[in-house]
């Protein structure tokens, strides 16, 4: 898994309540078992017409947020079932973190698996960011992990809370296999121990 330590990009504005997961990626797009190639079907009702053609208005089609790495979204973000493809899609494009006042909490869960930082703001916070968010490539944010900071273009600060088992996860790289290798010495020690102790097994 991708580290995340402080990320400084281009922040696009969803200011839509309970963007549930089929919303994210659609149903059609949960044949595959693979983790790459959903961003291109990321918000696809919503991006593409029935034809496949762009719609031109949906903010991840223009110039400014194409390049996206930051969500500004409203409450309830990644309600609905509860499919891994969802923060696959987002990663895929490109996305490595989401804001909103609240989170599904099985979305909330698997964005922290899939190395992508979800981030719980006020109402207040949230306004100030989605209006950032709204000036597109001219205005970036910086999430800084460590500090536990959003910084504005100009200069505001917001400071959000994260469990920290969570942000050891997420600076170090490691989802469910890499914090089993991490005891990969203390396994092999085991087993050799085990082997020993009951050779017919």
């Amino acid at each position: 898994m991708q580290k995340f330590d402080v990320l400084t990009g281009v922040a696009a504005p969803l200011n839509i309540v309970n963007i549930d997961t089929d919303m994210i990626i659609p149903k059609q797009f949960l044949k595959t078992i693979k983790r790459t190639g959903l961003g291109k079907s990321l918000f696809y009702e919503m991006r593409y017409t029935p034809e496949g053609a762009e719609i031109p208005h949906f903010v991840l089609n223009q110039p400014a947020w194409r390049k996206a790495e930051i969500l500004v979204a409203g409450d309830n973000f990644g309600c609905g079932s509860s499919r891994e493809h969802a923060p696959w899609a987002l990663l895929d494009f490109g996305i490595r973190c989401v804001i909103a006042t609240s989170f599904a909490d099985i979305f909330y869960n698997n964005a922290f698996k899939n190395g992508i930082l979800p981030i719980v703001v006020s109402p207040d916070d949230l306004a100030k960011l989605m209006d950032d968010a709204e000036r597109g490539s001219n205005a970036t944010l910086t999430i800084d992990l460590p500090n536990q900071e959003i910084r504005g273009p100009d200069g505001g600060v917001v400071k959000f809370d994260i469990d920290p088992f969570r942000k050891h996860c997420l600076l170090n790289g490691l989802d469910d296999i890499g914090l089993t290798m991490e005891k990969a010495k203390s396994i092999a020690a085991y087993e050799k121990t085990a082997a020993k102790a009951r050779p017919w097994v």
